[in-house]
Order: structure tokens, then C-alpha cells, then sequence
């Protein structure tokens, strides 16, 4: 009997410090997790981060303003206002006959399910792995097409320019243009400092 209520002494007596026995246990434990946003997981080749626009390899926009990405798009997350390209002058956004004028992406729509890229038919939209979204406004979480234009790469010049002489659209696709020619990238001096010259008069 006196062991009985030694034994229930001992027991109530460590019952509130029992529960603490786990944690203890653990407490020198080498922890599993990583401390984001210190140490950050490689996403997979094939994750759905945010969008790109992306460019030729002479620098004019793969984008025909076609709107089947914003057409295909189950969260109404895209907007796309096609133009046409001006060809009086050689200024030209695309190879094809229309560019995307207009083209933004609503992130705080967007569920990342990857249809919009399925649907565009010139590979113009992809997905990167970058994930990094979060944000205090809400205007911020609306790209546009600024925003989500691929930067120009070596052998690049920027739009708006005239196609490769002598290339139709087409040969754009078949991979026959490699980078800016000379007389694009002449046509683009030019022309950014016809435009200089006009701001500095205004």
C-alpha cells in the first residue's frame, strides 16, 4: 500500500514535466529543415514559376498579340492588346504581321497550372523557375509586359527593328536567324538617337 502511493507521489509529481520529454530529446538533434529565406531549395527543371516573354536571337519579340494565352487562361489572368507592325519604316515589334502591344499578368489571379503555355503557338510565353512573388501591394503583383520581356542576350538588339534582310517569318521559326545583322543594329542607333534628339528638343 505504501508503495502504491510512493509510486502515485512520484508519478504526479513528474506528470507535468513528463510532456517536456520529447522536446528534450530533440532539443540536440541536428534539425531537418532549412532556414528560408537563408538557404533556399533548387527548384526542378520543370517548375512553373513566373512567366517569360521571350525575344529572337536578333532581338525581336517572339509575341504575335495572337491572345490565345489570355483566351486559354482558367483564372482570367492575362490581358493581351495585339497592333500591328508598321512597316513604313521598318519598325517592327515581331517578325509576324501583329506583336503584343499590350500584355500583362494579373499574379494575384494567375494559379500557375501552365495553359497559357501550352496554348501559345510561337513559344513566346514560358515559365521560369522563379517564385519569389510575395508582395505588399497589390499593384506590384500586376507585370507588365516590361516586366516579363526576356533581357537582351549577346548578339541581341533591341526592338522595335526590320527583320533580317532577305528572311520572311518563317525563317525566323526554322531557326535560320542566329543574331542581329549590322544593318539592324545601324537601324537601331539610328533611330534611339532620332528619338534622343526629339526629347531633348520637347
Amino acid at each position: 500500500m505504501a508503495d502504491e502511493k510512493k509510486g502515485g507521489f512520484l508519478s504526479d509529481l513528474f506528470a507535468p514535466v513528463a510532456g517536456f520529454g520529447v522536446t528534450f530529446a530533440t532539443m540536440f538533434r541536428k534539425v531537418a529543415t532549412q532556414e528560408y529565406p537563408e538557404v533556399k531549395w533548387p527548384t526542378q527543371p520543370r517548375f512553373h514559376g513566373r512567366h517569360q516573354l521571350n525575344r529572337h536571337p536578333d532581338g525581336l519579340e517572339k509575341c504575335v498579340g495572337c491572345e490565345l494565352c489570355a483566351w486559354a487562361c482558367p483564372a482570367d489572368a492575362i490581358m493581351v492588346e495585339g497592333a500591328n507592325n508598321d512597316d513604313a519604316d521598318g519598325q517592327r515589334f515581331s517578325p509576324g504581321e501583329r506583336y503584343g502591344r499590350i500584355y500583362q499578368i494579373n499574379y494575384l489571379r494567375c494559379i500557375f497550372c501552365g495553359l497559357c503555355i501550352e496554348a501559345c503557338p510561337t513559344r513566346a510565353l514560358t515559365m521560369t523557375n522563379f517564385y519569389e512573388l510575395a508582395d505588399n501591394n497589390r499593384a506590384d503583383l500586376i507585370f507588365t509586359k516590361e516586366e516579363l520581356l526576356a533581357p537582351l542576350q549577346e548578339g541581341m538588339a533591341p526592338a522595335p527593328h526590320p527583320m533580317v534582310a532577305g528572311m520572311e517569318e518563317r525563317d525566323y521559326y526554322l531557326g535560320k536567324v542566329t543574331e542581329a545583322t549590322p544593318a539592324q543594329r545601324e537601324w537601331v542607333a539610328a533611330h534611339h538617337a532620332s528619338e534622343d534628339d526629339k526629347g531633348e528638343q520637347a
